[in-house]
């Protein structure tokens, strides 16, 4: 009863008459509940001053620990066609063992002669190199004969221009040697005229005065014309010089360019032979990529092309491998809110999917099947799920991970950060707040001799 009554119906009425009231109303019964409820408090109160490990929990799957030991898959960098296999799935390969073989699907490489006619070709443009080569050579030299000739020349004009001149200057004496005689004859006849007017002369004198004078006249003429003679000639020796280098420079010009067009010519053939020898190395590298070989030794996983004669475009996957020596590592992801708790260097738990295990979160001590890792990368970008990547290594110090676990399989970690009573934790987890924020103690350190 709720003896809301002011009229209390137990003051006025016995109930220990009644079974009911006797078996309820008995203080044995109350006192060992009250013991109950007294030793349970107390232990709660013991259980909330007890350590508490604090600890972020993610899930994962294994991986290797570079990125050269993950599963691969063999790609061809050309398109072709299966012609055929060499292994099957769950084989061991080595290093540069052949996979399988394909052939071309493309016309321009059908011809099972292209790479000994592409070294045909580079031989005849070499020849056709060395035949510009000494052609140029042959056209140096030719200039250079061109050049002594013209010298030569030249200073055979020269020569002649300078007797010329000299002949000028004696057909010059010459002529005033002549104008002399002229006046002397003139003198002469005069004067024997004069005398044999006096009768002192003979006439024959006079006629013989008047004789040589006319002789002296054309002789004075004659020189006059060889003067002129002269000067013709050293004009002419003048054009010739002009003729002789205008002669010699257009032939040595023609020269020049002749041998800058087989120069050209040349530095053409070189470059078609670098193209060609260029050509002839695609080639090669091509035909040998028609043989699909092993990046590294490993296990044959799938086979993504199969059959013959299937035809498969550059870049499309063909196998995948496994590679058969490995570092094993975890790759788990972190809320946001946590990262900045995670540091490179800490020490992780993890389970293992298959693996049997008991854990306590707050209690690692006690946990069993949990194996040690350490954090050593930590994403800088967030990923596709909205959480950071945290890859983890081996613990050295702890016990080596299981030999039988395989990468791709699952696993969950527990990152362990500060130790805390379980009544804080409680009231952590109620009001939603995160972990406690800390730094590493070498971390701490560092900031303060900075």
């Amino acid at each position: 009863m709720l003896n809301i009554s002011p009229n209390k119906l137990n003051e006025k009425v016995d109930l220990g008459g009644y079974k009911a009231a006797q078996k309820v109303f008995v203080k044995r019964h109350n006192k060992h509940f009250n013991r109950l409820l007294t030793v349970f408090s107390v232990i709660v109160i013991i259980v909330m001053f007890l350590p508490w490990t604090q600890n972020i929990s993610g899930k994962g799957y294994l991986t290797t620990l570079k990125p050269d030991q993950r599963p691969q898959t063999i790609q061809s960098p050309i398109p072709g066609r299966i012609e055929k296999w060499f292994v099957k799935e769950g084989d061991f390969v080595q290093k540069g063992d052949t996979i399988l073989h394909i052939s071309e699907i493309k016309s321009e490489y059908f011809d099972p002669n292209l790479i000994a006619r592409t070294g045909k070709q580079i031989e005849a443009k070499s020849m056709a190199v060395n035949s510009y080569q000494e052609k140029v050579k042959a056209l140096n030299v030719q200039i250079g004969a061109l050049s002594n000739e013209r010298q030569l020349k030249l200073e055979q004009a020269k020569n002649k221009l300078i007797q010329s001149k000299l002949k000028v200057q004696s057909d010059s004496i010459d002529l005033e040697a002549a104008k002399t005689n002229i006046s002397i004859a003139e003198r002469q006849h005069t004067r024997t005229s004069q005398l044999q007017e006096e009768g002192l002369k003979a006439i024959t004198d006079v006629e013989g005065k008047k004789l040589k004078l006319q002789e002296t006249q054309a002789k004075l003429i004659s020189q006059e014309n060889k003067l002129l003679t002269s000067k013709n000639e050293v004009i002419n020796a003048q054009v010739e010089i002009s003729r002789v280098q205008a002669e010699y420079t257009d032939k040595i010009s023609k020269a020049r360019s002749n041998m800058l067009t087989a120069r050209s010519n040349r530095f053409d053939s070189e470059a078609q032979v670098t193209k060609l020898e260029n050509a002839y190395t695609n080639y090669e590298v091509r035909n040998s990529m028609l043989y699909i070989r092993a990046p590294q030794s490993g296990f044959i996983n799938r086979a993504l092309q199969s059959g013959i004669g299937e035809t498969f475009k550059a870049g499309d996957r063909l196998v995948g491998i496994m590679p058969d020596n490995y570092d094993m590592a975890v790759e788990t992801y972190v809320e946001p809110i946590d990262l900045p708790l995670i540091h490179v260097g800490e020490k992780v738990r993890i389970q293992f999917d298959g693996w049997p295990a008991i854990v306590f979160n707050g209690w690692p001590n006690v946990s069993f099947g949990t194996f040690g890792g350490k954090v050593v990368a930590i994403e800088t970008f967030i990923s596709d799920n909205g959480k950071y990547r945290i890859l983890l290594a081996p613990d050295k110090d702890d016990v080596p991970w299981p030999e039988a676990i395989r990468v791709g399989s699952g696993a969950n970690t527990i990152a362990l950060l500060e130790d805390v009573p379980i009544w804080f934790e409680l009231w952590r987890q109620l009001n939603g707040f995160p972990p406690n924020y800390y730094q590493p103690e070498n971390k701490v350190a560092d900031v303060k001799k900075k």
